[in-house]
């Protein structure tokens, strides 16, 4: 990745990560050409997009980095107020869904990177370990929650599993209430979990 510090770089960086989540949500990930991304971004040439990245599969990775980053500063603040890994796991419900909600062209052009990027050889261009893997960290909060005496004895990689697919479902249908959605989540996951009392 080409690293420029002036702050007319990163503002142009920005513009064209924006520009390819909006085209590749739009067209596919497969039609999303620097071509079709530059006129987006309303630049004269791909060159600037080459300039900025060392191919498309840079710009990807920087299109995935973008997204996740902003979701974790969206989430992390609901995660820092809660109190106790039953209030972290609603919270982390709640905020997770919010996102998406709120960001459904940004959401839907990680989903066709996932789907359809791939290096020569076939590997996904991005995968689970080259970014904050979100099963490995619910998994370590149900372990958590189980050494602190509030969630029940249960395998905490199913259960991660479990609920990373109902929220990622979620992405799929925008037909859905983000808030009841969440809301019923929420109270699934909390008895799915909670240790029930002595």
């Amino acid at each position: 990745m080409r690293v420029n510090g002036t702050v007319a770089a990163a503002a142009r960086r920005a513009q064209i990560v924006t520009a390819a989540i909006d085209t590749i949500a739009e067209l596919g990930y497969g039609n999303a050409s620097f071509a079709r991304i530059a006129k987006r971004a309303g630049i004269s040439s791909t060159r600037l997009i080459s300039y900025h990245f060392d191919d498309k599969a840079d710009l990807v990775r920087a299109v995935v980095g973008a997204v996740l980053t902003e979701a974790a500063e969206h989430m992390g603040k609901r995660l820092r107020a809660a109190t106790g890994r039953a209030e972290l796991l609603t919270a982390y419900i709640e905020s997770n869904l919010e996102f998406i909600a709120e960001h459904p062209t940004a959401i839907q052009a990680v989903i066709e990177i996932a789907a359809a990027a791939r290096t020569e050889n076939g590997t996904p261009l991005v995968r689970p370990e080259d970014a904050d893997d979100p099963l490995a960290r619910l998994a370590t909060l149900f372990r958590e929650g189980q050494r602190a005496g509030e969630f029940r004895p249960f395998d905490p990689e199913v259960m991660a599993v479990t609920l990373r697919a109902a929220i990622d479902a979620a992405a799929n249908r925008p037909d859905l209430d983000p808030h009841a959605y969440a809301a019923e989540l929420v109270a699934l996951f909390t008895l799915a979990t909670r240790k029930d009392p002595a």
